[in-house]
């Protein structure tokens, strides 16, 4: 058991080691960064999806932002999609699955839209979801 643990350490160092060394993925955190401040500094929410392990990923995000997250600040809009569990049965129920984030970005009819989504997979959930940020003219952050 603990070379396990020994072992669940040090694949987390060598993975933060591997994002330091690329630096196309640290300009794409930057960018996302970025653009999620803008939004804030626009007066806009930044939402995020996720399936699984990155729903919860999702929702930690939302909090940090929403709460506090390496010092004292004012919350900053944030949320993440899928907590209402009412809605998302529903909508998986009546529609399907593929649409429960894809219609809730509808119902929001915000101006802009800063959607994060947080796997690399191709969802169809996913990709409805991206698909209708665009056609509410948005730059969904990928």
């Amino acid at each position: 058991m603990l070379m396990r643990i020994t072992d669940a350490i040090n694949e987390s160092i060598l993975t933060k080691q591997r994002i330091l060394a690329d630096n196309k993925l640290i300009e794409v955190i930057h960018d996302v960064a970025d653009t999620c401040c803008e939004a804030f500094c626009d007066g806009n929410k930044v939402l995020f999806c996720g399936n699984g392990g990155s729903a919860a990923d999702a929702q930690h995000l939302a909090a940090e932002f929403s709460g506090r997250f390496s010092y004292d600040r004012e919350p900053l809009p944030s949320e993440a999609l899928h907590v209402n569990s009412s809605y998302l049965t529903a909508v998986a129920n009546d529609y399907s699955f593929e649409e429960v984030y894809s219609r809730i970005l509808k119902g929001l009819e915000m101006k802009a839209i800063y959607l994060l989504h947080l796997y690399i997979r191709e969802f169809k959930n996913i990709i409805r979801a991206l698909e209708t940020a665009r056609e509410m003219g948005s730059s969904p952050l990928v």
